[in-house]
């Protein structure tokens, strides 16, 4: 489907839930971090290969999927006994806003947009990246689901956010890169809905039918001419 003229009423549109990585962050940091340097260093902690570390880390990874243990560094660091905030920081230089981040939030704030950040990641990974990236700066609010000890993939979650922060649903924007809690939050009813085709901008974007009928952007700079 893409973004076509006009696909958004920005008008009727008061409040953006955002997603962090992979949505507003190059998602490569994270894949990187996850599928080479926790499985290089758990290989050298471990005195095995790579490969098998690698292995070792996506089936564990996949027990956990969309659950909290996931998202949770101290989850990571007891099961792989390895100090995974202090590893973040080894590789915090490839922590990065998209190019196109700054000139989407500023121009959300030039049209008074409520602008709410609303990750899964663990409180100590968003301080991390704020610190890299000064997005507090840029956005009203911002929120880590470990709070709630839910993740955007549980129903749950999303009536204690409203009950929180009493968003309407109709005249609510959520944007993420997760197809699946997309479909968690257009299940609960959030009208306007936005997927993020490349969110690891060293690979290739999605493709319309690979996003399955959502809204996408590649750049949201082909955007900012309709909100303000």
């Amino acid at each position: 489907m893409g973004i076509k003229k006009d696909m958004f009423n920005w008008k009727n549109i008061n409040t953006i839930l955002l997603d962090m990585d992979g949505t507003l962050l190059d998602l490569h940091f994270d894949n990187y971090f996850w599928f080479n340097h926790v499985p290089m260093r758990y290989a050298e902690r471990h005195n095995i290969s790579l490969t098998k570390a690698q292995n070792f880390l996506k089936a564990e990874i996949n027990k956990v999927a969309g659950q909290i243990e996931w998202y949770c560094l101290d989850y990571w660091a007891i099961k792989l006994n390895l100090p995974i905030a202090e590893l973040k920081r080894e590789i915090k230089h490839k922590i990065s806003l998209r190019p196109d981040t700054l000139p989407f939030l500023n121009a959300l704030k030039s049209a008074n947009k409520e602008v709410i950040l609303v990750t899964n990641a663990h409180p100590d990974s968003l301080s991390l990246k704020v610190e890299k990236t000064a997005l507090d700066s840029h956005i009203d609010r911002l929120i880590s689901t470990h709070q709630y000890g839910l993740t955007k993939e549980s129903p749950q979650l999303w009536q204690r956010l409203q009950a929180d922060l009493h968003f309407n649903n109709e005249t609510t924007l959520f944007v993420d890169d997760n197809l699946l809690i997309l479909d968690i939050a257009k299940t609960f009813g959030i009208k306007h809905l936005l997927a993020v085709a490349n969110p690891d901008l060293q690979r290739p974007a999605l493709t319309e039918s690979q996003l399955r009928g959502y809204p996408f952007i590649t750049d949201f700079r082909d955007i900012i001419g309709e909100i303000c």
